[in-house]
């Protein structure tokens, strides 16, 4: 027929007869297959929709069957014909008119409604055949038409459109429903598996075109829109899962709440929150009675908590103990705390850096509104090294060090820290207390990579100063020994230099008994002989002695402060019935009365009673007077008689303290400014204020105004200059 001429015959028949055959295909299986709409029953509504998902899809196999052999036979014309004469071929033709004779109101209306009642009944918990609504799905996804400049599938212009408008009101009261009925980490296992449901039938059911769009609709409805609610929600929000350890919730939370942009942020700042709101509970819970009690920092403070016999027993524990134990408590508290949300950071959330960034910045916080966290995380640091470390290995050792040097990191007053450490580090040289000459030099290398050399000049001096003295000691004892000097007291000598130590032990004065004495200026001039232009100053607030004591039953060796052992020698030239008063012990040694009375309170008022106080009693008045305890018996040879601890700073001391601190930073402020200026020449004020602030964070945060202070002070003494700008200095040689 092509070849006589009568090509448009054939394909407009060809038209008819697929058209035709299409109609009498709906009347006989589609439209009888319309759901009924009168029962309320899932089941039966299930099987409705199926059966004429299932009749749609038979036409459509039946149609593109016969459309293929129809082809087949017209190949001649679909090469000819339709080309010359610009028309779709069979096939397509034959695609165009099943949209036009089958996805057509209400046949199509019905076909929507079917595969959302279907996929509605899903959601609802129940099974439904999915290959009925799948199979459905294919034919509108095959079937395109015209939108604009593009040809779209009709899946996209009619089916998904219904479906996200139904998906989009469905979970927006899913969400309401969801939160009246659920806690926190059930709504979270709903919401992911409702994730999840969503994505299976999508790729399933629907098309993966429509995932996205889904997604977004889930992300809005169940995850944006409730993200403060579910944090805060009442005894299972964020800090529930956190008290109880819930780390596969917490990793749920995280994976939704980083699906949305508002997710991640409300996640840091909840966090930021909960960490300084339990930061702050510990630092109320480390402020007690003792906080103004006794000196925390003593060496002694938890061995003075002695006990006596009889009424003794009922003395309340000693201060200085109570404030050391609050101290050690603090830091282990903050350990603890930052274990905690350690473990939750990597397990639950996949080590995600802004989160970090969030927990460090209120660490940092929490930390520095104590004022005390550079004393306590030195005391911790001296607790550990002095007695905490015995028996642990060396990777036991570096881990305690590694964690305080964490908790350090927070601290901005690193040069109070310093200070501190100074005053514990010396002790525990000077005493012979440190568990390790390596822990120690561990825990300076880690300090020396928090905060650079200069930080822990002093301290490696000190220890400098530690080897120096025993090459002294031995050098002396040779010299003795070649000499054949025999000297009466074994004297051990540590010389420190002074810009080295912390020196506020100011040299006490003291008058040493004739053998000290001997003792003392015999190494004097052994030291003198060797170092000209030295200056020696002895402190005896820091020595301590042996000394073997005869009582009535047996002899004891003693260990006692240098202090102590002055006046015990006292008592070594009367009777044992005789008395010294206070004010004779006073006179006889020149020692302050305040380390006197701390002194005679360990010798007379602590565990082991080598004085006898008249009359009797806990504190040391100038009243008192003293006698030799010729009755004095213990099970142990060798006796360690400890100091009893002075008290913490109190107001105008911890004052003190800081206007010395103060001093300091402005000097490092001044020489800060001066060092810049030096190398820059020129500078803007706010340029200038950025660099100081920047070189001087390593120990401490010092204050613009402070800063501006300084380079007043330096313009007066003409090291600077101001510019005309009024806004710039000039650096003055």
């Amino acid at each position: 027929m092509v070849l006589y001429k009568s090509g448009d015959k054939l394909y407009t028949g060809s038209k008819q007869l697929i058209a035709e055959n299409l109609e009498k295909l709906a009347k006989e299986h589609i439209i009888p297959a319309f759901p009924s709409g009168v029962t309320d029953d899932l089941v039966q509504k299930s099987q409705e929709g199926e059966r004429l998902l299932k009749a749609v899809r038979k036409v459509w196999d039946d149609h593109t069957s016969s459309l293929s052999k129809l082809r087949d036979v017209l190949k001649y014309m679909d090469r000819v014909y339709t080309h010359d004469k610009g028309v779709l071929p069979i096939w397509d033709a034959g695609l165009e008119l099943f949209v036009e004779h089958i996805i057509r109101p209400p046949i199509e209306d019905h076909v929507i409604s079917a595969i959302l009642t279907l996929i509605q009944i899903e959601r609802d918990g129940y099974t439904i055949n999915r290959s009925s609504v799948k199979g459905c799905v294919d034919i509108f996804l095959q079937l395109m038409v015209v939108d604009g400049r593009e040809a779209i599938p009709i899946y996209r212009r009619d089916i998904e459109p219904a479906v996200l408008k139904e998906s989009e009101a469905f979970y927006k009261q899913e969400g309401e429903r969801l939160l009246e009925t659920c806690d926190a980490p059930e709504y979270l296992r709903r919401v992911e598996a409702r994730f999840q449901e969503e994505e299976s039938r999508s790729h399933h059911i629907l098309s993966t075109l429509t995932s996205l769009p889904m997604r977004r609709i889930l992300e809005a409805h169940l995850v944006s829109a409730h993200l403060w609610t579910v944090v805060n929600m009442p005894n299972s929000g964020l800090d529930a899962m956190i008290d109880s350890n819930k780390i596969d919730d917490l990793a749920r939370l995280y994976r939704l709440f980083v699906r949305v942009p508002a997710g991640l942020p409300c996640l840091r700042k909840s966090l930021r929150e909960t960490v300084i709101r339990r930061g702050k509970e510990i630092n109320d819970s480390s402020t007690g009675s003792a906080a103004d009690g006794a000196e925390s920092q003593d060496e002694d403070a938890a061995e003075t908590s002695a006990k006596g016999k009889g009424k003794a027993k009922a003395r309340p524990p000693n201060a200085g103990a109570q404030t050391l134990a609050l101290a050690l408590k603090w830091v282990q508290d903050v350990l603890d705390l930052k274990d905690k949300f350690d473990t939750i950071w990597s397990k639950a959330f996949q080590n995600d850096r802004e989160l970090e960034s969030g927990l460090n910045e209120a660490f940092e916080t929490f930390i520095n509104l104590n004022e005390k966290s550079p004393e306590y995380i030195s005391l911790f640091i001296d607790d550990n090294l002095k007695k905490g470390l015995k028996g642990k290995s060396d990777t036991e050792v570096d881990i305690v060090l590694d964690k305080t040097i964490t908790v350090f990191r927070f601290v901005t007053d690193k040069d109070v820290f310093e200070r501190y450490y100074k005053g514990h580090l010396a002790k525990r040289l000077l005493l012979g207390r440190s568990v390790s000459d390596d822990a120690e030099r561990g825990m300076l290398a880690k300090l020396k990579v928090e905060c650079g050399y200069q930080f822990t000049q002093k301290l490696e001096g000190m220890f400098h100063d530690m080897k120096i003295s025993a090459e002294t000691m031995q050098a002396y004892r040779d010299h003795l020994a070649r000499n054949a000097i025999e000297p009466n007291i074994d004297l051990s000598v540590i010389v420190m230099t002074s810009t080295f130590w912390p020196m506020s032990h100011s040299a006490a004065s003291c008058i040493f008994p004739a053998q000290l004495i001997d003792a003392s200026k015999a190494f004097e001039r052994f030291y003198l002989s060797r170092h000209s232009g030295r200056r020696l100053t002895w402190q005896p607030s820091l020595g301590n002695a042996d000394v073997r004591v005869q009582f009535k039953s047996r002899k004891h060796d003693l260990n006692v402060s240098t202090f102590a052992l002055v006046v015990l020698l006292l008592f070594e030239d009367i009777l044992d019935d005789q008395f010294l008063t206070y004010q004779e012990i006073k006179d006889a040694t020149a020692i302050p009365d305040t380390e006197l009375k701390r002194q005679l309170q360990s010798l007379a008022c602590a565990k082991y009673k080598i004085l006898k106080k008249h009359p009797p009693g806990r504190e040391v008045s100038e009243s008192d007077s003293f006698s030799f305890n010729v009755d004095f018996s213990a099970p142990l040879q060798k006796i360690k008689i400890s100091t009893i601890a002075s008290r913490v700073e109190n107001t105008e001391e911890r004052k003190e303290t800081k206007d010395r601190i103060d001093e300091e930073r402005r000097h490092q402020t001044e020489a800060c400014i001066v060092r810049i200026m030096k190398d820059r020449k020129h500078m803007t004020h706010n340029d200038l204020v950025n660099e100081v602030t920047r070189q001087l964070a390593s120990r401490f945060q010092p204050n613009p105004m402070a800063i501006k202070k300084r380079i007043e002070g330096l313009i007066e003494r003409e090291y600077l200059e101001r510019c005309e700008d009024r806004k710039s200095y000039n650096y003055l040689a």
